[in-house]
């Protein structure tokens, strides 16, 4: 990723205008189909179409029941009965989740969805065999490279939601700080306050998360710095438990995640009840029934925004984008409930700042906010190969108008780079 790319905004917008292939259009409604009312064209949900499944947990893990909660909202709202929905549930990340995929194409599924990254691999090689079916590989980053039209990606900028739950943490520290009750042991040498996050995988997904999260923080409070432990697993609830205790016994006041279950935020109640001071900011689900006293919010995701457009889509027998990402402007991500431990005018800070997302007046990796190696990029060519060629014609510069535009030239996060401030651990 050496070479220099122009820099064109239609180049971003390529993406955006391949589509994946789906099955034939569907006209009037006719006897045994389901119309959704309420949208600005109705849509018709013919009696044999089915939407498949594939889930890496089932509803007792965060990130998963993000997405179910997504799939049911959305057929509820378009009128998809139940028993047109296929759900295949705890599928791991390997072969088994194409034997998933060719068990839901048997069952008739018209489009299958699956959540997680590691998926991606299996579903394309379905992809390949049944090009009648559409395939969604969420959080995938290799749709446009595959060939395949039929193999779609998507995602949401929860970029924007983990820089607002930064700074809902930066307004807390700030308050503390006001106060004096920020312990010694949270200061380091040069006066900054630890901050800790508790990462799944040294993947540009998390990089991307963590970065927002720490840059939202910094737009508070500025004198912060952070360290990332990471627990090589999406969801490992003592893993992600002893990973805050390590960062808190390191003397981090606030503990972030980017890891799917309630490990952190509990175990950042149980030292809170032992006399430690620190906080949580949790990921996909409100953490205040395990952290009622230290959990501050949660970026999430609203996955029913996407999950909407794209069944509907499907059913009227329209191509699926082959990349979509969208943000707070759509409501596809937001933050969770303010818990009782947040500083005083959280709310009115937080509606300031998601206004200023919206309208797109604030752009969360503005460079003027971050150096890297004591300087400031201008420049940052991303891999949008799929397979890392770092030689490839299709890698592109992602900075231009001062800021690194992420998830558009695919929906996948492609911000990895390493700012100054950020400690990885391991």
């Amino acid at each position: 990723m050496k070479k220099l790319v122009s820099l064109l905004l239609t180049g971003a917008m390529v993406f955006s205008l391949v589509a994946c292939g789906n099955n034939a259009a569907t006209e009037e409604p006719s006897a045994g189909e389901n119309v959704a009312e309420g949208t600005e064209e109705s849509t018709a949900i013919p009696a044999d179409f089915k939407v498949g499944a594939i889930m890496l947990g089932d509803e007792n893990e965060g990130y998963t029941f993000a997405h179910i909660d997504g799939i049911k909202k959305a057929c509820e709202a378009l009128g998809v009965p139940e028993d047109q929905v296929v759900w295949k549930y705890n599928i791991s990340e390997d072969a088994s989740c194409y034997d998933a995929a060719m068990d839901l194409v048997d069952a008739g599924c018209n489009v299958i969805f699956s959540n997680s990254y590691g998926h991606q691999t299996y579903m394309q090689q379905a992809a390949a065999e049944v090009p009648d079916v559409t395939f969604v590989a969420m959080t995938g980053d290799t749709a446009t490279v595959s060939g395949l039209p039929n193999l779609c990606n998507a995602f949401t900028n929860v970029y924007e939601s983990r820089y607002v739950s930064g700074v809902v943490a930066g307004m807390k520290i700030a308050e503390m700080d006001a106060k004096g009750e920020i312990p010694a042991v949270s200061i380091d040498a040069d006066g900054n306050v630890k901050i800790g996050y508790v990462g799944a995988y040294p993947y540009a997904e998390v990089v991307s998360g963590y970065t927002a999260f720490y840059l939202g923080v910094k737009s508070v409070y500025e004198n912060v710095v952070m360290e990332v432990s990471y627990t090589n697993s999406w969801f490992d609830i003592t893993a992600e438990g002893e990973a805050a205790k390590a960062l808190m016994s390191d003397g981090c006041l606030i503990i972030g995640q980017h890891a799917d279950s309630t490990g952190a935020p509990a175990a950042v109640q149980a030292a809170h009840e032992a006399g430690t001071v620190a906080y949580s900011v949790g990921y996909n689900v409100d953490m205040l029934s395990v952290a009622p006293d230290v959990a501050l919010t949660s970026a999430t995701n609203n996955w029913s925004v996407y999950y909407e457009y794209a069944i509907a889509t499907a059913a009227k027998g329209e191509a699926i984008p082959q990349n979509w990402a969208k943000g707070y402007a759509e409501d596809a991500v937001k933050i969770t409930e303010l818990g009782s431990a947040c500083a005083e005018g959280t709310a009115e800070k937080v509606a300031e700042v998601e206004a200023a997302l919206k309208d797109g007046s604030l752009h969360v990796f503005d460079t003027s906010k971050f150096t890297v190696g004591g300087a400031t990029l201008d420049e940052y060519v991303i891999d949008l190969t799929g397979d890392f060629d770092t030689d490839d014609e299709e890698d592109q510069n992602a900075i231009w108008d001062g800021y690194f535009h992420e998830s558009e030239f695919r929906s996948a996060p492609s911000f990895d780079i390493r700012v100054d401030g950020i400690t990885e651990l391991n």
